[in-house]
């Protein structure tokens, strides 16, 4: 049966077997899966690389806001990434918006709104944040673990919006194929 389907449809067996790079942020509290968009290669590849580096195994999530976002990423220390030599242009999509779940790359004042590779940050309002659209760049969306999301976004936290304890990181890649994302969607597996 599956050589008549591959030799029936070999497209539909190609399109299912090709890989999709998902990242999956382990929390004390649950995992969060997303997809990277392909329209942001730039964004992608880097976050790609320091996922595959471990770069954000010892952080946390440093912000944390109530309808607002999710943040992680930031370096432990008083500069932040200020002074990051690793800086990205940005990579603007009209399809590519703040709604819920969208993943996007932090940055500070610069005027060329540049991303810093190292920060991130997850939409927490339902209703989006259309005020951050062409200002920031999305290159990703939440495809399980919203619930995940709404926890770390409603911890305690201080007056700095920082968690009072901890909410570690851990972010790895996984290159799925269209039926296992599917299935991550669907809350079978994460």
């Amino acid at each position: 049966m599956r050589l008549f389907l591959l030799r029936a449809f070999p497209a539909l067996f190609l399109f299912s077997c090709s890989l999709h790079p998902v990242a999956r942020i382990e929390t004390p509290k649950g995992n969060i899966w997303f997809s990277l968009h392909h329209q942001t290669p730039q964004h992608k590849k880097a976050f790609i690389s320091l996922a595959e580096a471990n770069y954000w195994d010892s952080l946390c999530f440093n912000r944390v806001i109530p309808n607002f976002v999710a943040q992680g990423g930031c370096p432990d220390t008083p500069e932040g990434f200020g002074a990051s030599p690793h800086l990205l242009n940005p990579e603007f999509h009209d399809s590519l918006r703040h709604v819920y779940g969208a993943v996007g790359a932090g940055r500070d004042d610069n005027p060329g709104m540049q991303s810093a590779t190292c920060q991130f940050y997850i939409v927490q309002n339902r209703n989006g944040l259309k005020r951050l659209d062409g200002k920031y760049t999305v290159f990703g969306q939440v495809i399980s673990g919203m619930d995940v999301v709404d926890s770390i976004c409603n911890a305690p936290r201080n007056a700095q919006d920082s968690p009072l304890l901890r909410i570690p990181t851990k972010i790895s890649i996984h290159r799925l194929n269209k039926f296992k994302i599917q299935r991550i969607r669907n809350g079978k597996s994460g």
